[in-house]
C-alpha cells in the first residue's frame, strides 16, 4: 500500500465507532500499535488472494470492494466510507482475501496488525460485538443484493441501489456522493448502456432529479421499487 505512516492520537481513535466503547486506558495502549496512513486515488489496499495481516479503518475518503476476472470484467460488491472497517474476516479465519479493495478517492486509513487486533477483541467485549455487528450487516446486505439480482429487473435494481445510497438532506433522500453510471452497472450486474437508459427513464418519469453530481430521489421511486 503506497503510504507514509504517521502516529495516531487518542482523539482520533475516539472518533472511530469501532473504538467508541474502548476504555481510555486501553485507547492509550492502542495509540502505540495503530498506524495512520494516506493513500491516493486508485490505490490497491488489498488484492484478492492476499493473506490478510491488518485490519483497516476508514477515517476519510471512499473505497470499493471489487472482484474481477482474467478478461478485465469487474463487479463492485460494496462501497466503504468513513467510520467503516475492512479486512477483519481474514484476521478471524486466516483465509486469503476474497476480493480487492481499491480507493475511489484519496483516503486516510488506520491500520492495526492481526496480533494487536486479536488482543483487542480478547480484552474488550464491546469491540468484539461491534465487529460481529459489522459482519452481520454485511451478510444482510449480501442477502439483499442476491435477492435483488434474482427478483428485480434492472429498473428495480437501480432504484434499490439509489435508495440504499441516499442520505436524508432537509427532508429529501439525496445521493450526495458521486456515483458514475459505470460503477452502478458494476454494482447491479448490468451494462453501462442499460444503466444510462434506466437513469434517463427514471428522470423523465419524475422518479429522480439530477443536480450536478447529486441525485435527488422523489417519493414516487418507492412505488417504482
Amino acid at each position: 500500500m503506497p503510504a507514509i505512516a504517521t502516529t495516531v492520537s487518542t482523539t482520533v481513535l475516539k472518533s472511530v465507532p469501532l473504538f467508541a466503547s474502548v476504555p481510555d486506558e486501553q485507547l492509550r495502549t492502542l495509540v502505540s500499535v495503530v498506524t495512520r496512513r494516506s493513500a491516493p486515488r486508485a490505490s490497491v489496499i488489498m488484492a484478492a488472494g492476499d493473506q490478510i495481516d491488518c485490519l483497516y479503518i476508514v477515517i476519510s475518503g471512499r473505497l470499493k470492494v471489487m472482484m474481477g476476472d482474467a478478461d478485465g470484467k469487474e463487479v463492485i460488491l460494496s462501497l466503504i466510507g468513513p467510520g467503516e472497517f475492512f479486512g477483519e474476516m481474514g484476521l478471524i479465519d486466516d483465509s486469503p482475501r476474497s476480493a480487492s479493495v481499491v480507493t475511489i478517492e484519496p483516503c486516510e486509513l488506520l491500520s492495526i496488525t492481526k496480533r494487536d487486533f486479536r488482543k483487542c477483541l480478547a480484552e474488550n467485549v464491546e469491540m468484539s460485538m461491534a465487529v460481529m455487528r459489522g459482519l452481520v450487516r454485511r451478510l444482510r446486505e449480501a442477502d439483499r443484493k442476491i435477492g435483488s439480482l434474482a427478483l428485480l429487473d434492472v429498473y428495480g435494481r437501480v432504484a434499490r441501489l439509489l435508495l440504499d445510497m441516499a442520505e436524508d438532506v432537509n427532508g429529501q433522500k439525496v445521493v450526495t456522493k458521486r456515483l458514475p453510471k459505470q460503477d452502478i452497472a458494476k454494482m447491479i450486474g448490468a451494462s453501462r448502456e442499460m444503466v444510462s437508459r434506466v437513469m434517463k427513464d427514471l428522470q423523465l418519469g419524475g422518479y429522480i432529479e439530477t443536480r450536478g453530481s447529486t441525485i435527488v430521489l422523489h417519493d414516487t421511486i418507492l412505488l417504482r421499487d
